[in-house]
């Protein structure tokens, strides 16, 4: 019985979204997956061809990463949601801790969210995984680039996502709350391309400046112009 929706905002994500479905369908997972959500914000690029090649369904959204999560969450019919960027890939064998999760009764009033993982074999890929599961044992703060896992019923029921240009995950998790967060302990693998571009240093500094600057109160479309 296919129970599970699969979210996945796109813009121009070509070079990493055929890798990132392809970690879906792992054939035992066949079972738990209902449909694969695709919220397009106007790609310009090959990604709606990528989509439509690997038979998920794809659906045209106003461009922002929380207006196209909400669109691709009132669109899917599962009862449970997954929301997961174009650039993550899930390891192998997810299926079995997702479909663990899904069927223990209490975590209905709980979201689960995976192992920051990147691509890369540097050390300061290491370094920077160890600050982000620090970041989200100690604060209660995973990412979007961690997926969430999560009851459609508690999806609408903390207000899901709302439309804002950036931020949108950290605003999910503090209505959340840390006692409502599961750490998954499966690895989401996220391709480390701007970090490499960026550099390993320069941009977590940056996003942690954009962090305290919403925490202090700057609107996210202000926080935006920074965050580029």
């Amino acid at each position: 019985m296919g129970r599970l929706s699969i979210v996945i905002p796109t813009f121009n994500a070509a070079g990493g979204l055929a890798r990132t479905i392809a970690s879906l369908y792992d054939f035992n997972a066949l079972d738990l997956i209902h449909e694969v959500v695709v919220a397009d914000g106007g790609s310009t690029d090959e990604t709606q061809i990528i989509v439509e090649e690997t038979g998920a369904r794809l659906i045209a959204v106003e461009r922002g990463r929380g207006s196209q999560l909400a669109a691709g969450a009132e669109a899917a019919r599962g009862a449970w949601l997954l929301f997961l960027h174009a650039d993550t890939a899930l390891e192998a064998g997810w299926h079995k801790v997702v479909g663990d999760f899904i069927a223990a009764g209490a975590n209905r009033e709980r979201a689960g969210y995976f192992r920051f993982a990147l691509e890369d074999g540097v050390v300061a890929a290491r370094r920077l995984e160890r600050i982000v599961a620090w970041r989200c044992r100690m604060l209660g703060l995973p990412y979007g680039d961690q997926g969430l896992l999560i009851s459609h019923t508690l999806y609408d029921r903390v207000g899901g996502y709302r439309p804002l240009p950036l931020m949108e995950d950290v605003d999910l998790a503090r209505r959340l709350g840390r006692r409502r967060l599961v750490a998954l302990g499966h690895r989401a693998v996220t391709s480390a391309k701007r970090y490499r571009e960026e550099g390993y240093m320069l941009r977590p500094a940056r996003n942690l400046l954009c962090l305290a600057l919403y925490y202090l109160g700057l609107p996210p479309r202000a926080i935006q112009r920074l965050y580029g």
